[in-house]
């Protein structure tokens, strides 16, 4: 049956985008720790928090920019200390996504925000691991480890950090940039990037969040990156536009993330729309969703409230986008858009 979008009216949109199928492809799990577990996991493990209670805490989620959240996101994960830690905190994120009709999650881990603390690689990604498999057995969602390396230490430190992970090669597919952007360009990392696609790792980066696009051109050129974490503020370079559009290179934008981060004042502002309408391949997810507000099927209802020129179509776009963008086979792309296909009939019928 073929899809007539204008069938979809606007008060259904909110239903049909909480349940059409889903790809979430950039989600840092340190991110979806939530304060209660936060507290839960500190009493555990007799960690001091310098927050009082879980109310005090979520308080403080009151942010200027990256590295105001980023203050707050290190602390929050000192809680993390045994392998059950970490798992308990991929398996609330897993609960969350199964009743948000995700069907698959690339999932980004910081391992050096806990190696440095002293907890071994093996801790971080065992307990991940664990989450990923059950998750996949109970829910059906299938999942994807992304290593990330933190931009505002060195490239030395990112070096040892994936000998340190090489052990696990089998738990994760490939390898990210994230931390605070500004002052930390992608060709700082250009020597461990290369070596990471010698060894078969799938390269991602963050760019063009805080960053100038130019750091979204040389994580193109220098990184060979297979994606790009973020990519805003592309808009602001025609060409790069042109080139991005062209390449299929895909965009993975967190709405309520860049709101937060003051990136854009209010959803009102984003520029979804207008990447879109350049023909980008732009996909919604959440981001850090204990810190920002929600988590994907919150992001897909609040922009698209926000932003009326958003649709059914642009609905069906974003979806595809992410099943497109995905690590994953053509098989798995086929059933995913088939389910998608359905939930849009069913939506235009309704």
């Amino acid at each position: 049956m073929t899809l007539d979008f204008s069938r979809i009216p606007r008060d259904r949109l909110p239903a049909l985008l909480r349940a059409m199928p889903k790809a979430e492809l950039h989600l840092h799990i340190e991110g979806s720790l939530e304060p209660e577990l936060i507290f839960k996991l500190a009493q555990r493990n007799g960690v001091a928090l310098p927050y009082a209670s879980v109310d005090a805490l979520r308080a403080a989620y009151a942010f200027t920019d990256l590295q105001s959240f980023l203050d707050i996101y290190y602390a929050g994960a000192s809680v993390l200390i045994k392998e059950q830690d970490f798992f308990d905190m991929a398996w609330a994120y897993f609960e969350r996504a199964a009743a948000d009709h995700v069907v698959h999650a690339e999932i980004f881990f910081d391992p050096q925000t806990h190696t440095e603390r002293g907890v071994a690689m093996a801790t971080v990604i065992e307990g991940l691991a664990h989450a990923c498999h059950r998750a996949h057995a109970e829910f059906g969602i299938s999942s994807h480890l992304i290593l990330c390396f933190l931009r505002h230490l060195s490239e030395e430190a990112a070096f040892d950090t994936l000998e340190q992970a090489l052990p696990y090669r089998n738990h994760f597919v490939g390898v990210g940039l994230d931390s605070s952007e500004r002052g930390h360009p992608p060709e700082n990392f250009a020597r461990v990037f290369a070596r990471c696609r010698e060894l078969g790792l799938l390269t991602v980066a963050h760019a063009g969040e805080e960053g100038p696009p130019a750091y979204i051109e040389s994580a193109l050129d220098v990184l060979q990156v297979k994606r790009i974490d973020h990519g805003v503020r592309c808009m602001q370079s025609t060409s790069l536009v042109k080139r991005l559009a062209h390449e299929r290179m895909p965009l993975t934008v967190c709405p309520l993330s860049n709101v937060k981060l003051c990136v854009f004042k209010t959803l009102a502002d984003h520029n979804l729309p207008a990447l879109l309408d350049a023909g980008l391949c732009a996909t919604i997810n959440s981001d850090d969703p204990a810190y920002f507000g929600g988590y994907i099927n919150e992001n897909f209802v609040q922009t698209f409230a926000a932003l009326p020129t958003l649709g059914a179509r642009q609905a069906w776009e974003l979806a595809m986008n992410s099943f497109e963008a995905s690590f994953v086979d053509e098989g798995q792309r086929s059933r995913w858009s088939k389910k998608l296909h359905e939930a849009f009939i069913e939506a235009s019928i309704g």
